[in-house]
């Protein structure tokens, strides 16, 4: 049975802000590319934003008709070319398909499916995709693609996958658009898309949400989950989240495993979270995506130092997406959870230096990979066991390859007799060493 979307329930003043902005973008038919730190809630806004019934009357237009197709590159399980284009034909045949467009527009972009499948050709791909988007703008319909995680192609990139998107857009005279989402701006990521800039000509800076839309989520997992939290508690957690997604539901995750007992000042919430694995490895995930200069300037945020001038330009990231923002002329960072973090950070990793002892999920990963030793284990079975409790919410690849990395670690201090291997696109698998 499939868990109906959470976010179709929020009240359709959620992020209005964003939703304004994005609505109007969209309604112009002009490109954007959404950015954010990592986990920041782009995926939970955009939920809201492609299910929620009222958001095209509310924010793009009464009388027009808009499909939106959004294309998650987390489905995509080769980072390739090819099967990028198949999924994103996939993906417009499937929200043709849920839509209420007739049923002979169905079956023609289904036949154009079937034949690029039979084919397996990539030019012929993009012609169908083409083919199909064209079949939606005649029919007076505004498609709008949604590329999700779209950085996830950055290895793989060449320079004609954004000639095709020019492509398609002009074959459809302009009415075709596209959202791009990533945590990094597309102009820093892919330098050489600047004669491509049309595709996504605005930037949308997604920040920490504020403690009213914090509030609206909460409220969602409440009642779905029949949370019971006191007032006290509640407003502790908000204060200590800073709006971040992956930290309020994290927290909320630990907060129901205590049951009884919870603090209720924040002070005694941020040290129970902050010794929590999940949270430790989300922080870090969070720290990692960030370049030298972004590093130093939060270091010397936390410790209260003046941030050195010559930084600023360097570490603007910072402030764009709200990791960092000015408190009465005095920068302070978005969460006091992620700011204890970097704060202690030198000594964790002093810490992690010298434990050879394996983690509560260290111990689940090496446990899983030894019950099918010499067999591959798939990331979905990983995240099954290791990570039960947030398989609504997600794991990044970025949290299993980390954790993967950990126990390697670990196993060459102890001079264990196995080491993982990675199978590419599929998982690891767990082999004695030879010799």
């Amino acid at each position: 049975m499939q868990v109906p979307v959470l976010e179709k329930s929020y009240p359709i003043t959620f992020q209005k802000e964003d939703a304004t902005q994005l609505g109007d973008y969209l309604r112009k038919r002009q490109g954007v590319n959404i950015v954010g730190m990592k986990r920041v809630g782009i995926s939970n806004f955009l939920r809201f934003f492609l299910r929620h019934k009222d958001i095209i009357s509310t924010y793009i237009s009464k009388t027009d008709k808009h499909l939106f197709i959004p294309v998650d590159l987390n489905d995509l399980v080769e980072q390739e070319i090819y099967p990028f284009w198949t999924l994103t034909l996939k993906r417009v045949l499937d929200a043709t398909e849920q839509s209420e467009l007739p049923e002979s527009m169905k079956q023609k972009i289904n036949d154009l499916f079937d034949k690029s499948i039979q084919f397996q050709d990539l030019f012929l791909v993009i012609d169908n995709i083409r083919q199909a988007l064209n079949l939606l703008v005649d029919a007076g319909v505004y498609p709008t693609i949604f590329f999700l995680r779209f950085d996830r192609l950055k290895d793989t990139f060449n320079p004609s996958l954004f000639d095709n998107f020019n492509g398609l857009r002009e074959a459809s005279h302009s009415n075709t658009a596209f959202v791009f989402t990533s945590s990094r701006s597309l102009g820093s990521s892919f330098p050489e898309l600047r004669s491509s800039s049309s595709l996504f000509s605005h930037t949308m800076y997604l920040k920490p949400a504020s403690t009213e839309n914090i509030k609206i989520v909460y409220d969602a997992y409440r009642n779905r989950y029949n949370l019971t939290l006191s007032q006290e508690t509640e407003k502790a957690l908000f204060q200590v989240v800073g709006g971040y997604m992956q930290y309020l539901q994290l927290g909320l995750i630990r907060l129901d495993e205590m049951k009884k007992e919870r603090p209720t000042k924040s002070s005694n919430l941020l040290k129970i979270l902050l010794d929590d694995e999940r949270i430790i490895l989300q922080s870090e995930e969070l720290w990692e995506s960030l370049t030298s200069d972004e590093k130093l300037v939060l270091l010397q945020v936390v410790h209260q130092q003046k941030v050195d001038t010559s930084l600023y330009e360097k570490a603007k990231y910072l402030w764009k997406t709200g990791l960092v923002s000015e408190v009465s002329n005095i920068p302070e960072i978005f969460s006091p959870l992620f700011g204890a973090y970097v704060q202690q950070f030198e000594h964790e990793e002093k810490r992690k230096r010298k434990s050879e002892h394996l983690t509560r999920k260290e111990n689940l990963l090496f446990t899983l990979l030894q019950a099918q030793l010499g067999e591959i284990c798939e990331r979905d079975k990983i995240i099954e066991i290791v990570w039960p409790e947030e398989q609504e919410f997600g794991v990044s690849d970025w949290a299993i390859d980390r954790l993967v990395a950990r126990v390697r670690v670990k196993l060459r201090e102890q001079e264990n007799q196995y080491e993982i291997q990675t199978i590419r696109t599929r998982g690891y698998k767990l082999t004695p060493i030879k010799g």
